[in-house]
């Protein structure tokens, strides 16, 4: 018979699974941060580039749109992190209250979260009746079963905030680099913008477990077909204005 204890790599050391911290809340904006620094700029340079605009016009408007829209993304992200914290902080004090006023019908409803997932019902109620020794322990239980969360461990609002703006701020430098240099046409400024979205979609395969060819085609599909719409944004309202 194999028991747990028995389960170990040929070497003789315990196993031990690692996983990837995905906590304090900077994936997410990171992720779309970078994605949206890249498309909104490159569809921005776009739609100056088919209007004929100068280089020096297509610089301000690329660096004009990477600072605005960092910082944009930054607040944004620090606002809605924030007020989504507030919410599950009300909650979990709403919680905290039931466990302190109404002990055992919490624990009664501890026994039922359990006895829903297959567990049987004296190990339900035994498992919660330990639980709810601990007021914290309880607390934290509570949280994750009804609200999906655990408290002290939200997402901090400045980390999100600081990974939108930073990634943001990078993807949207991308395609401006070319014009920084001194070059006066679109193509290479769009094909190192194609180039980032092609690479940041195969990155976030690795967190996703997707193919990083889809992945990161994808990406490339849909900020082109963004910066394809604002070139010939562009291009018409040079010609109406002409």
């Amino acid at each position: 018979m194999t028991t747990t204890a028995d389960v170990r790599p040929p070497d003789g050391a315990r196993w031990h699974r690692h996983h990837r911290d995905l906590s304090g809340g900077w994936l997410r904006p990171a992720v779309f941060g970078v994605m949206d620094g890249l498309v909104s700029n490159v569809a921005l340079l776009s739609g100056f580039a088919g209007g004929q605009a100068s280089r020096s016009t297509v610089v301000l408007a690329g660096l004009a749109g990477l600072a605005s829209g960092a910082l944009s993304m930054a607040t944004g992200e620090y606002t809605s992190v924030r007020a989504q914290n507030e919410a599950f902080q009300a909650e979990i004090e709403v919680e905290r209250r039931a466990l302190r006023d109404h002990p055992a019908a919490e624990r009664a409803e501890l026994v039922e979260f359990y006895e829903h997932k297959g567990v049987e019902h004296d190990l339900a109620a035994a498992v919660a009746e330990q639980l709810s020794g601990d007021p914290e322990v309880a607390l934290a239980v509570h949280s994750q079963e009804e609200l999906g969360v655990t408290p002290g461990q939200l997402p901090r609002p400045l980390v999100a905030a600081g990974s939108s703006f930073a990634a943001f701020a990078v993807g949207a430098l991308v395609p401006v680099l070319p014009y920084l240099a001194g070059t006066r046409t679109f193509a290479l400024s769009a094909g190192l913008a194609a180039a980032g979205l092609f690479g940041v979609g195969a990155l976030v395969s690795r967190f996703t477990g997707r193919s990083p060819l889809f992945s990161g085609l994808r990406q490339l599909l849909l900020g082109g077909l963004a910066a394809g719409a604002t070139f010939l944004v562009g291009m018409l309202v040079d010609t109406s204005l002409s």
